[in-house]
């Protein structure tokens, strides 16, 4: 297949900008962690919007599974529109921003600077706004990202975070995981063909949903987003857990519903949710590397089996990026440039 966009160029770039984040950002990650144990933070507030807000929610899940850290949300509009910032002693403030440019974003670390508490930012622009109110700074040298959608940049802000949890864990194990990623992006990347052709099944899909739990609670926001933006179809994500609650009541036959299911702790809870959609007739599209899960698919999307729940998401968004992109090309979209939005986002 000949590769027709930027953003099908970047989505291919990913090995390479993983591989050079791992080699450049080590040092300052472990700067950072030096300083955190040294100040006996235990507790992160982060400030992110759009995808870099999903990368965010991997942040809770990891640095709060693994190192045993109380990860927040910020909400910006209390530092710049309501001027009321809570208070954030003790606490590691962490913008995360693909160009550092939102204003309520870097609102947020400027208060913490006022603070005097600690702040970081990741971030691709190091001279970013963001970036000038960080003691540390993590630079993700994805290069320039000509497509309005996020990919590269995602993934090496997940890749940064899973860096800075194995660091604070100090352990090896995890460690040497999260050098196999660029390797296993690429091998994960070879399912382009298999979905253009997977996709056409799926031209005329105006609705769907996206579940996740867990670590990958973060992925289906991310693939909701990624489908939202470049094939305008209504996607709402889910945590599998709160879609029992009420919004399984909209699932009908034929309704298309996008699983995130790789093998961990949550899969049993995920696979008895997608029996039930069986039963009612939905539509699968399930991106796991588990044979029985993969089997409830009307669309199997398969990942290399074996990859630890905790780095999953890294690898769980390329077959969805790659259906984002496949889908909107098949609908005669621009993948670029998709209508009405544009590539930096200030928001206040």
């Amino acid at each position: 297949m000949a590769i027709s966009s930027h953003l099908e160029q970047e989505i291919y770039q990913q090995p390479q900008v993983l591989q050079t984040l791992l080699t450049s950002e080590r040092p300052i990650i472990q700067q950072l962690v030096t300083e955190l144990q040294k100040r006996r933070i235990f507790q992160v507030l982060i400030a992110a919007r759009g995808s870099s807000d999903n990368a965010a929610r991997y942040a809770q899940y990891l640095l709060g599974s693994v190192n045993g850290f109380l990860v927040s949300l910020a909400t910006p509009s209390l530092y710049s529109i309501y001027q009321k910032p809570p208070q954030l002693q003790n606490t590691l403030v962490l913008g995360i921003s693909q160009s550092g440019q939102s204003p309520d974003l870097v609102a947020v670390l400027a208060e913490a600077r006022r603070q005097k508490v600690l702040t970081a930012a990741i971030t691709n622009f190091s001279d970013s706004p963001l970036a000038q109110q960080a003691d540390y700074v993590i630079n993700l040298n994805a290069g320039v990202e000509k497509s309005i959608a996020a990919t590269k940049t995602y993934t090496s802000e997940l890749l940064a975070i899973a860096l800075l949890s194995a660091e604070l864990a100090q352990n090896t194990s995890l460690l040497t995981t999260v050098y196999t990623l660029p390797n296993l992006v690429e091998q994960t990347l070879t399912l382009n063909p298999e979905i253009n052709r997977l996709v056409q099944r799926y031209c005329y899909m105006k609705h769907c949903v996206v579940l996740g739990r867990g670590y990958n609670y973060a992925t289906a926001f991310e693939l909701a987003l990624k489908l939202k933006e470049l094939t305008y179809t209504l996607v709402e994500p889910y945590s599998s857990a709160d879609f029992w609650h009420g919004p399984l009541a909209i699932v009908e036959p034929g309704f298309p519903v996008f699983v995130i299911a790789p093998s961990g702790k949550v899969l049993p809870e995920l696979q008895q949710l997608m029996q039930t959609l069986k039963e009612k007739g939905a539509e699968l599209i399930i991106i796991s590397d588990d044979q029985k899960t993969l089997e409830l698919a009307q669309t199997p999307l398969i990942l290399t089996p074996n990859i630890p729940e905790w780095i999953s998401p890294i690898l769980a968004i390329i077959p969805g990026q790659l259906f984002a992109l496949n889908l909107a090309l098949t609908r005669n979209y621009n993948v670029d440039h998709p209508r009405g939005l544009q590539k930096v986002t200030e928001t206040r």
